[in-house]
């Protein structure tokens, strides 16, 4: 994968395969000419009002819901109901993983694409075809998991380089999976749609757990001035993040042209919108801009960081289209598959299909 690593790129630079309106310009690696909020926080909302037998917490935690996500994109979710101690396990076996796995046995499970989703290993420096970011990931959807209980071990060895990975991972996947449906409900009910009207789409819906491993950084890595993930929005309904100990996620302020640094509490799950939202939301919910900077602290670049978010989509033959609360949609109807991959040829490159197999 060839990237001219000189020249910073902005996202204006891609924007003929974006699907939802995206009206700002941004770098795709930190500038030192860029300006920060360093006052503005995000809302917390506290995920166990949606099981209160109070109507109004509901509608509370509802209207604050959307309000974060039609504003910057993004919300902390407390009291979700996960344990922390799960999160910090997940943290510490990412980067083990990475780091005691081997070239060789990484590069087996390289990934390919598996309906709309790339799945699999994703080199160091090669997430994308836009400009080169200093992580490694590993994208696991569905059929890596064992979620029917039947312990087939031979397929899951097609994806895992060791069957205990699959075990640990899959907790965290089955944890936050069943977060998707209450939000949507909620988001739904505020907006003045049927509650239960994507019941069906997301149950045992097409979810894809990324590790990302960013090693340590080099001098070299330093001078090149990339991002450690470049800027970007997710192409999901939302994504599903469990706060990292390092700093380093950072949120794109559409409304001030700047950038907000997160730094949420440990056991914080962070929520963010994605393009499949925006898009059946007649843009009222925005696609967050996002990506990973070095750390402030020079002595937190030593150090390798992780993280794992849970992407939650719609199965490639679901049609998506604007709600039928909204009266005068911006988009017209377009099936998943379609939609998430012309989309994702800004990462991939313009060769990407837009056809394949369901997940």
């Amino acid at each position: 994968m060839t990237v001219d690593q000189t020249t910073p790129s902005t996202s204006l630079d891609h924007r003929h395969h974006e699907q939802v309106n995206k009206d700002k310009a941004y770098f795709h690696s930190e500038q030192a000419s860029e300006e920060f909020e360093e006052d503005t926080h995000l809302e917390t909302l506290i995920f166990s009002q949606l099981r209160s037998d109070d109507p109004t917490d509901a509608a509370d935690f509802a209207a604050r819901l959307v309000d974060g996500l039609s504003t910057i994109g993004f919300v902390y979710l407390t009291d979700h109901g996960i344990d922390p101690a799960l999160f910090d396990q997940v943290h510490r076996h990412t980067i083990s993983l990475f780091e005691e796995t081997s070239e060789a046995e990484k590069l087996r499970f390289k990934a390919q694409r598996h309906g709309s989703v790339n799945q699999g290993y994703f080199p160091f420096k090669e997430s994308t075809a836009i400009h080169p970011d200093l992580v490694e990931g590993w994208v696991f959807a569905n059929r890596a998991f064992d979620l029917d209980g039947q312990d087939d071990e031979t397929d899951l060895s097609a994806f895992w380089p060791h069957l205990d990975d699959e075990r640990l991972f899959r907790q965290l996947f089955t944890a936050l999976e069943p977060l998707a449906l209450p939000l949507m409900r909620s988001i739904l009910s505020h907006l003045g749609c049927p509650p239960n009207l994507y019941d069906e789409r997301l149950t045992d819906t097409l979810c894809a757990l990324r590790l990302n491993h960013y090693p340590a950084m080099s001098r070299d890595d330093e001078e090149l001035g990339a991002a450690r993930l470049l800027g970007h929005e997710d192409v999901t309904l939302f994504t599903l993040l469990p706060a990292s100990p390092v700093e380093g996620l950072q949120v794109f302020n559409h409304q001030t042209g700047r950038w907000i640094r997160l730094m949420p509490k440990p056991g914080t799950v962070i929520l963010n919108a994605g393009d499949y939202l925006q898009r059946i939301t007649n843009d009222v919910l925005r696609s967050s801009t996002h990506r990973v900077s070095p750390p402030r602290n020079p002595q937190q670049r030593l150090a390798p960081r992780a993280s794992c978010p849970l992407f939650v989509y719609l199965r490639e033959h679901e049609t998506l289209e604007v709600l039928p609360c909204f009266d005068d949609p911006h988009y017209e109807p377009i099936q998943a598959l379609t939609f998430h991959t012309n989309i994702t040829r800004k990462f991939y490159g313009d060769a990407h299909p837009d056809s394949g197999s369901d997940d």
